[in-house]
């Protein structure tokens, strides 16, 4: 894979994703590598933690806006649009439906397209400088990927609005207290301490662990669906909308100037 390295030790895989840059955007190519590597670990019956990382500096600072293939998604007809950007969808479902414990662990900035994919794993380790930003409504869109509910599940409702409604960014203590995060660690100690939580995962019975996970997720995520089935259609209508149009035109020209906080 270009994006996505595996590096697994018996009954434990570490997978990190690097675009090879400092704000590790996604584009549409490592959203399938990372839908791809979850299949992958799937046909591991023996796995029993996966520790998700980004890089060092940043876990991931959302979706690349300016992604080639994004542009030419934004030519192509409304059927074809929606089968193409349901691709993060797909890959945060991928990740969720991952029988072993999944843990993130975040350094630097963890926004938008990456909090959907955190979200999306058990647990996050985070670091003491590691700060959570939805910043889609601010971009004219909707937050979707099944992220809503599964933010909400851990926040709960009026906290979420704040997050996802108020682009409010939300250092790691903060998340720590909200309980969008797990714990907070040494930014040298996340990839440890996520190894740590990793192999008492792997000294469970296979089978109790497993069994668990899936009875959490089941109750957890019950009426999830009623929240997302129709998060992707709601997408592609901002996504095609004129308040994107303005927005991602100002993002480009450097007007807007939010997405870092200057």
């Amino acid at each position: 894979m270009k994006f996505v390295s595996i590096d697994q030790n018996q009954n434990i895989a570490f997978v990190t994703f690097d675009r090879g840059h400092s704000s590790n955007l996604l584009n549409l190519e490592l959203i399938r590598e990372l839908t791809k590597t979850a299949e992958i670990l799937n046909d591991q019956k023996d796995l029993l933690a996966i520790i998700l990382l980004g890089r060092q500096d940043n876990f991931c600072m959302g979706f690349d806006l300016s992604d080639k293939e994004l542009k030419e998604v934004r030519s192509a007809n409304l059927n074809e649009q929606r089968m193409i950007l349901a691709a993060g969808g797909k890959m945060c479902l991928a990740w969720e439906n991952l029988s072993p414990l999944t843990i993130s662990g975040i350094n630097g900035w963890c926004v938008g397209g990456g909090l959907a994919l955190a979200v999306s794993t058990d647990l996050r380790i985070v670091s003491p400088d590691s700060t959570i930003y939805v910043p889609e409504v601010e971009r004219a869109l909707n937050m979707s990927w099944g992220a809503v509910p599964r933010i909400t599940n851990l926040v709960g409702p009026a906290k979420a609005k704040q997050l996802i409604m108020l682009a409010q960014k939300t250092p790691s203590e903060k998340a720590l207290h909200w309980g969008l995060v797990d714990e907070v660690s040494s930014e040298s100690d996340v990839r440890r301490r996520s190894l740590e939580l990793g192999q008492i995962a792997a000294s469970m019975p296979p089978l109790s662990l497993k069994i668990c996970k899936q009875s959490i997720n089941s109750y957890a995520n019950a009426l999830a669906i009623v929240s997302t089935n129709q998060d992707l259609d709601q997408f592609l209508l901002t996504f095609r909308s004129e308040d994107f149009e303005k927005s991602l035109d100002s993002f480009k020209r450097g007007i807007t100037t939010k997405f870092l906080g200057n």
